[in-house]
């Protein structure tokens, strides 16, 4: 029995993914095709529910939400200690109420806002060449100002650093 012979290479068909048989294949898997736009929105969506609740739930109120654990184990305040108190009174219009508590998030507001800005417009309009990446000299100076805050606030001369403490006497 012969067969006839083709000038043209046999059809296939193209080659199929691998079928993600774990869990967290599946996952991997589902994440992947997510709209890129739907992690920063989902982000700002979750900062704007936070913000909202300690608007309304007030953080000085013992017992309501949980105490910060590097203080309960050292009594010493991390750079993020009063961050909570100074966002809910932000969402109150007390502005220098709210420097008080935590300099550090206000000293840093407008980098957040910035890379959280450009990462939500590269997420809908992706660049058509690789983005930069942060120099190495502000990912240092970035960690210079933030142990320096840490250590300063934690010492009796600096204790205007420390949360609640009036930045600005008698305002």
């Amino acid at each position: 029995m012969s067969y006839p012979q083709s000038s043209e290479p046999p059809q296939s068909s193209p080659p199929a993914p691998p079928a993600a048989r774990s869990l967290t294949g599946r996952v991997s898997n589902r994440l992947r095709a997510l709209h890129p736009a739907v992690w920063p929105v989902g982000l700002g969506v979750l900062g704007l529910a936070g913000a909202t609740l300690l608007h309304f739930v007030d953080p000085n109120e013992p017992g309501i939400y949980p105490t910060c654990p590097w203080l309960l184990l050292t009594g010493t305040f991390c750079p993020g200690c009063g961050t909570m108190r100074a966002i809910a009174l932000l969402t109150h219009g007390e502005i220098l109420a709210s420097i008080s508590m935590n300099p550090l998030l206000w000293l840093l507001a407008p980098y957040i806002a910035w890379t959280y800005g450009l990462w939500l417009y590269r997420s809908v309009r992706p660049p058509k060449s690789p983005p930069k990446l942060t120099p190495g000299w502000f990912l240092w100076l970035f960690l210079i100002v933030v142990t320096a805050h840490w250590v300063l606030r934690n010492l009796p001369w600096f204790s205007f650093l420390a949360p609640g403490t009036p930045l600005f006497p008698g305002w």
